[in-house]
């Protein structure tokens, strides 16, 4: 990480020098090394006066084939055109609060899953309507006797199985069919190597054939870290540990992007190495704190990052779980 430091002193020393969020005061600041060497967007997805487009924060980022970015937030999903234009919002009043979300192409359109950790279930709906075509409740087939249900993260298998982890409760990881028709769960809550303290994160890692889950195990102690599993629920192994508060990670080509809690987010390459670390907040009183305003954002720094995905071309959109709202885009040097 030697040949990083320059940057990431700039990026600070620009950020200190640079407080207003104002798109027209604020230059660009510089992060990231080598391969992943990026530039932020100041001023991208906020409306012409300035002001966040979102309200509150605490949920994903995924990009449809078209290139246009969806992010949840409290008040549901709003989508934005790569400019950061405000193209539509949707599932504002009965399915806000989406916490995670994945998108996939399949024979009859694009279709994004959810994962409602306040509304205590999963849901499938059209990406371009919003039309919701399956929920996923808690599985009382599971024999299960929980006294909550709360799930924070979804992904799909290649066959179009569902993972839904309970990852603010019971740390179950369960696994529907494409129907919504309850297969098994797997995984426990503790701090043991084959237990979960928070599964808060989940992807499907396509570096790996045949793929294999992703597990963002956020609060193990001592330190977060990320876990492989097979799509049957067996433990493959610890990726790596001491990575803060791992909220999510988003897979493209052989790279990983891992947004941490505590103001940051990190980038492995397919050897799991740390490669980059963009955003990193200095300040212990603006990490893992939602309640940053917008006119203390930092441009470059981030406060809370909850959510990540790569667009066609590298480029990463980052969001902060955020009193505001506040979703970035980074632009990758090439």
């Amino acid at each position: 990480m030697k040949n990083c430091l320059p940057y990431i002193v700039i990026a600070l020393a620009l950020s200190i020098a640079l407080p207003s969020f104002a798109a027209d005061e604020v230059k660009p600041v510089r992060m990231g090394c080598g391969l992943m060497t990026f530039d932020t967007v100041p001023g991208w997805g906020l409306r012409p006066d300035g002001s966040s487009a979102l309200g509150p924060t605490h949920g994903a980022v995924v990009i449809d084939k078209a290139g246009n970015i969806y992010t949840s937030a409290n008040k549901g999903v709003v989508v934005f055109s790569p400019e950061g234009k405000v193209i539509q919002e949707y599932l504002g009043d009965k399915y806000s609060s989406i916490h995670d979300m994945e998108i996939r192409e399949e024979a009859d359109g694009e279709f994004i899953y959810g994962a409602r950790n306040a509304n205590a279930e999963g849901i499938k709906f059209n990406a371009h309507s919003g039309e919701i075509v399956l929920n996923l409740p808690f599985p009382a087939e599971s024999g299960l006797n929980l006294e909550k249900f709360n799930p924070t993260a979804i992904t799909v298998a290649p066959n179009g199985d569902i993972f839904l982890s309970d990852g603010y409760a019971s740390n179950h990881i369960f696994k529907f069919d494409k129907a919504g028709k309850y297969l098994m769960h797997f995984g426990e809550k503790g701090n043991d190597l084959k237990q979960f303290n928070t599964a808060h994160g989940m992807t499907l890692d396509t570096r790996y054939e045949p793929p294999r889950l992703l597990v963002c195990d956020r609060n193990h102690t001592p330190k977060g870290r990320l876990l492989h599993y097979d799509l049957d629920g067996n433990f493959i192994e610890e990726v790596v540990t001491g990575l803060g508060m791992p909220t999510s990670a988003s897979v493209q080509g052989d790279y990983v992007s891992v947004p941490d809690l505590h103001g940051r987010l990190v980038i492995l390459d397919k050897s799991n190495t740390i490669i980059a670390v963009l955003g990193h907040n200095a300040d212990p009183a603006k990490r893992v704190n939602f309640n940053v305003p917008q006119a203390e954002w930092i441009e470059g720094v981030f406060s809370g990052t909850h959510g990540s995905y790569w667009d066609a071309e590298g480029n990463l959109y980052v969001q902060d779980w955020n009193v505001a709202g506040r979703i970035m885009k980074l632009v990758r040097v090439k």
